[in-house]
């Protein structure tokens, strides 16, 4: 097996984005396309001669082709081992418990998360590091400049591997491990949480709960935890059967998307407790019988009661957010007299943190929880965190939450999305309310008042690294909110995000709906913005 140099031509749309390349599943597969990215990728890490990697998908249309490819290049590039979910399957976070278990030295996670698959539909790839965590900036930097000059890549010419089974075999000198993707990752949810506890609970005929896999990568992981090591019955799981294009749906774990979900959660006799997932893993959406959990106050929950939970019965460390997530872990976090970190949006940011020790529970708004024991977020993780409370609690979601927000205050919080939002218009939108900062500084409208107006930036106390134009924040003297910013993860136009955050104290106020709560905030941003009129949207794509 001898390695071939195949002649290319630079691409100048290759900058990963906060969660890797993401593109249309037809640019993808255009010649030499994801070929250069991924050269691009063995360059910036200096080679990969000798270096172990793990790889791996969601599962979505193109993964196994892509795969093929990879293990292809990584054999010409001489990869001393790669280790290859069965089927091509690995979620998010079990590749970043991989990497970490086996001492990799990275590994490629395909897939465009949370985005529709399918032929017409999204593809991703992105890099994690050895610690297991998505590439910092400054990697994801220099893999971009790479491809601005990429003039080629090396492969083979190999038959196609059979990843239908676990096996180990050669091709040429590297070393092919196809392994079970689903067993590591569930050992190390039995490490951390009671699972006799929580068996006890879903094995309790008075406690129903439904989990939807939304026909993406979490399913097989859903089986083994839930049904195989839990006992829970097999009539709780919805669309555990990954497809490619998802069966047909958007695998976003919302409101909006988890449709199927939802509708149960939300009937006359609605299951106690409901939880979603979404395309690669890595997202999770709480629900009780009729009642959502706002993931800004799931991730400031589950730091409150960590401590009753067996891998955090000693305590935690820090907390951190991203800064568009509400500050409702920050009460926490003084409550308990711990470090609290406000980081930009990305997982990457709160690497860092991470392996300095400085925190141990970190969560974004978008539906992203996690802790120190991986450097992704981790949806499954979440919900087993929620049943090992209810088992430990004895009370229904909403009582938990309620008892959360009696302690601590109730941050009312809600994230409008413009989705697909025509790309200069919605740098427009951003660039003129930034250009309005100074001016309406001390501003008064109404009973709110604007204490500060900026673009945020973030000065990584690790490694000093200064991160700009974060998202423009608008701030106002009772601790209220309001933040725009354009999310990095789609692949048609741009979406732009609203969010919205106000706090309340006062024990009897703490039960409206967040949208009536959150009004005055609502009409504010559209009078500061005129983004309704501008993109010609009567209302959001999404509400959460």
């Amino acid at each position: 097996m001898e390695p071939k140099n195949i002649t290319s031509k630079p691409f100048t749309d290759q900058r990963p984005g906060t969660s890797g390349l993401r593109k249309k599943v037809a640019v993808f597969q255009e010649p030499h396309y994801l070929e250069n990215f991924v050269q691009s990728t063995f360059n910036a890490l200096d080679g990969v001669q000798g270096k172990k990697i793990a790889v791996g998908g969601d599962g979505r249309f193109y993964n196994l082709n892509a795969l093929q490819t990879i293990i292809r290049m990584a054999a010409a590039n001489g990869v001393k081992k790669i280790l290859i979910g069965q089927n091509g399957i690995l979620s998010t976070p079990a590749a970043s418990c991989i990497i970490r278990k086996y001492k990799l030295d990275g590994g490629f996670i395909l897939s465009a998360s949370h985005n529709p698959g399918g032929p017409q539909g999204d593809f991703g790839i992105k890099f994690n590091s050895a610690n297991g965590g998505p590439a910092p900036e400054k990697l994801t930097e220099k893999i971009f400049q790479e491809s601005l000059t990429c003039e080629g890549y090396l492969t083979t010419d190999s038959p196609d591997i059979d990843l239908s089974q676990p096996a180990t075999l050669e091709l040429g000198p590297m070393q092919v491990e196809i392994f079970d993707p689903v067993k590591d990752y569930a050992d190390l949810m039995a490490e951390i949480f009671d699972f006799d506890l929580i068996a006890k609970l879903l094995q309790n005929p008075k406690f129903n709960f439904c989990f939807d896999a939304m026909h993406a990568v979490t399913g097989p992981y859903a089986q083994e935890i839930f049904v195989k090591r839990l006992g829970a019955p097999a009539k709780s799981l919805l669309n555990c059967t990954p497809k490619p294009d998802f069966g047909g749906g958007h695998p976003d774990p919302n409101l909006k998307y988890a449709e199927d979900l939802v509708k149960v959660m939300f009937a006359d006799n609605a299951p106690i407790f409901g939880a979603a997932s979404d395309g690669d893993g890595d997202r999770n959406m709480v629900l009780g019988g009729n009642f959502f959990v706002n993931p800004s106050d799931s991730v400031a929950l589950i730091a409150a009661n960590a401590h009753l939970i067996k891998g955090y019965k000693n305590g935690i460390k820090g907390v951190a957010r991203s800064m568009p997530t509400s500050c409702a872990l920050d009460a926490v976090a003084q409550a308990l007299n711990i470090e609290c970190f406000e980081t930009p949006t990305g997982w990457k940011f709160f690497g860092n943190l991470l392996d300095a020790g400085r925190l141990s529970i970190c969560g974004e708004e978008s539906f992203g929880t996690s802790s120190d024991h991986l450097r992704e977020k981790d949806g499954l993780w979440a919900v087993l965190f929620w049943l090992n409370l209810i088992a430990l609690k004895k009370m229904s979601v909403k009582e938990i939450v309620n008892e959360h927000w009696q302690r601590f205050g109730r941050n009312y919080y809600s994230r409008h999305d413009y989705e697909e939002v025509d790309s200069k218009i919605a740098k427009q939108i951003v660039n003129r309310l930034r250009e309005r900062f100074t001016e309406l500084k001390g501003c008064k409208f109404g009973p709110l008042e604007i204490t500060q107006a900026d673009d945020f930036s973030y000065l990584d106390p690790i490694d000093g690294e200064l991160s700009e134009n974060q998202g423009l924040r608008l701030l106002f003297k009772d601790k209220s909110r309001i933040i725009l910013r354009l999310s990095g993860t789609g692949t048609s136009g741009a979406t732009l995000r609203l969010y919205f955050e106000k706090v309340e104290e006062e024990k009897a106020k703490m039960n409206l709906d967040a949208q009536v709560a959150l009004t005055p905030l609502i009409t504010l941003a559209e009078d500061l913005t005129n983004l309704k009129k501008l993109t010609g949207r009567s209302e959001p794509t999404v509400i959460t």
